[in-house]
């Protein structure tokens, strides 16, 4: 599952970032709170660069994983496999471990490996998740419920579905999308009333990428639906958002072309 509303580099302080790299690394963060995503890539880029000329392991890894998130929201997901592989796990703080294990579990969904969720999420320790920001957490309970219900488990996908609003509320987009995916992998009729709910907090957010991304999902149940003409605008409302943001590949998906 692309719960792609959520990037890695969101939750690691910019403060954290070391020197030439920090400075790099704070813009590119800017880029993504405007959706340029390619810009902010080609940052990252720079940013990764010095923080080698550095000798900042740390800062090094938690770069990596930004850049591995941007790669699985454009769905270089080969590339985004590539970047995560050069983390250095044994440097990593607790909560830089456990934004590894979400970008790594993000890619499982994608990929269909959803018992390889299931199981990695069920390794992570107490420890790991006792001082975790909220919406690390949110997102990796959010990966985990999507996998659940992929499996035909929707009884634990609602239970964990659960932990998601604790971390954040009934009223948040990203708990709104998250019971919407689950809806839909398990075919219920009011996934798309969920997604639409979940469309209204994310244009008011301004969240571009979560937006595109929810139109591409409608698009999907409309044309299950037989709704040819609902399908075709969403997917061309969806594919001119990625677009914007530089995301070739999604808006070709958006269109239809792969």
């Amino acid at each position: 599952m692309v719960v792609r509303f959520l990037l890695i580099c969101a939750l690691l302080s910019v403060s954290l970032f070391a020197k030439e790299s920090g400075r790099y690394a704070f813009r590119a963060q800017k880029y993504l709170e405007e959706g340029k995503f390619a810009s902010a890539y080609s940052l990252y880029e720079a940013a990764l660069l010095a923080s080698r000329k550095e000798s900042d392991l740390l800062s090094e890894s938690r770069i990596l994983l930004s850049m591995a998130q941007i790669r699985t929201s454009s769905l270089d997901l080969e590339l985004a496999d590539s970047l995560l592989s050069q983390v250095r796990e044994d440097v990593l703080d607790l909560n830089t471990k456990l934004a590894l294990l979400q970008a790594k579990i993000s890619l499982d969904n994608i990929k269909g490996k959803h018992a390889e969720v299931i199981s990695k999420v069920a390794s992570v320790t107490e420890e790991m998740l006792k001082n975790a920001p909220e919406a690390l957490l949110a997102a990796l309970y959010s990966e985990e419920a999507y996998a659940l219900a992929a499996k035909g488990d929707i009884s634990k996908a609602e239970e964990t579905l659960e932990k998601v609003r604790k971390e954040l509320s009934k009223k948040d987009g990203r708990y709104v999308l998250a019971k919407a995916r689950v809806a839909d992998v398990s075919k219920a009729s009011n996934a798309d009333s969920l997604y639409s709910e979940a469309e209204k907090i994310s244009i008011q957010e301004n969240r571009i990428y979560r937006t595109a991304t929810i139109l591409y999902y409608r698009a999907l149940i409309a044309e299950r639906n037989g709704e040819s003409n609902k399908a075709k605008d969403f997917r061309k409302r969806s594919a001119h958002a990625f677009e914007l943001m530089g995301l070739p590949k999604p808006q070709k998906r958006s269109l239809g072309e792969e």
